[in-house]
């Protein structure tokens, strides 16, 4: 049991109660037999805790003193208002909570998916540390492998995958490159300076996804049929997603966003329960991959 899973799950129980006492917290991990080997957690443990969690993720956890000695977290907006952050505390707090129940592993399901992670902690380090990375590269999209070096911009993790966004040596734009398809990676001693406007939300944020096609954002409206709106309506396509109108047995929602590739497959996935309602031009898109579709169906 690593140091960080221990303050992960003090920092979870903590924000599932809102306020919890010291006792609480001790019954808790104590009969969390797989973190705690049943013993209490003393103290000045969890006081060492609390220390090393805000000196290393900035998350205050004070004491209440009117009305009984309750915990809570001083901060919260240190994790709502960092997608990072929230995201990495929700992810260790799912594994611990899965790693405490490994009895129950025929009854919890989950995908296997390829993650990339053989290269994920280098490449944070060579953005870290602004460090240039030559690589060979598996291109789905051309068959071919290829070495290349990169000055690495960024990463984002997109329906499963991780993927990282960097400029090539001989290239003026950066690309996208899959991390399950890098075949080999180095870091090198050189050193590149990130471009001083360059933000990765902003680089993304008119884009679902990671193709960018050199599409231009646009407004576009969507309608999403009968039970199939709730869905949509309570998790958005994309951020710019706001909903317009509702009835008995339709939503139309409006979004900002470039229509990729990737935005196409997206909205292709719900069939007959969403339809592109504009631009045209997306209609008539929408309308040629529905007719592929179509053809290759044709005959039995």
């Amino acid at each position: 049991m690593t140091q960080l899973k221990k303050y992960i799950w003090l920092i979870d129980t903590i924000r599932r109660h809102g306020k919890i006492s010291h006792k609480d917290l001790s019954d808790e991990w104590e009969r969390n037999k797989d973190m705690s080997d049943y013993k209490p957690l003393h103290r000045g443990t969890f006081n060492r805790w609390r220390d090393a969690i805000r000196s290393k993720l900035g998350i205050d956890i004070e004491c209440q003193t009117m009305g009984g000695y309750v915990y809570y977290i001083a901060n919260p907006e240190i994790i709502d208002d960092n997608k990072l952050k929230r995201w990495m505390l929700d992810t260790f707090s799912v594994g611990n909570i899965i790693e405490g129940n490994l009895s129950l592993h025929n009854r919890i399901l989950i995908e296997e998916i390829p993650s990339g992670r053989l290269y994920l902690i280098p490449i944070v380090e060579a953005i870290k540390r602004n460090k240039v990375v030559e690589m060979t590269y598996n291109s789905f999209k051309t068959g071919e492998i290829s070495g290349s070096v990169v000055e690495p911009y960024c990463l984002k993790l997109f329906e499963g995958r991780w993927y990282l966004l960097a400029r090539p040596k001989d290239k003026d734009r950066p690309e996208i490159y899959g991390l399950d398809r890098i075949e080999s990676l180095k870091i090198l001693e050189d050193t590149f300076k990130l471009p001083k406007d360059f933000s990765a939300a902003d680089y993304f944020a008119s884009m679902y996804g990671v193709v960018s096609d050199k599409a231009r954002p646009e407004k576009i409206v969507i309608r999403a049929y009968t039970q199939h709106r709730h869905y949509v309506n309570s998790l958005p396509i994309h951020h710019s997603q706001r909903l317009i109108e509702e009835h008995d047995d339709y939503a139309d929602f409006e979004l900002y966003v470039a229509p990729t590739y990737d935005f196409i497959m997206r909205l292709l996935h719900d069939g007959a329960w969403l339809e592109v309602l504009s631009p045209l031009s997306l209609r008539q898109a929408m309308k040629g991959w529905i007719s592929d579709m179509y053809d290759l169906y044709t005959y039995p």
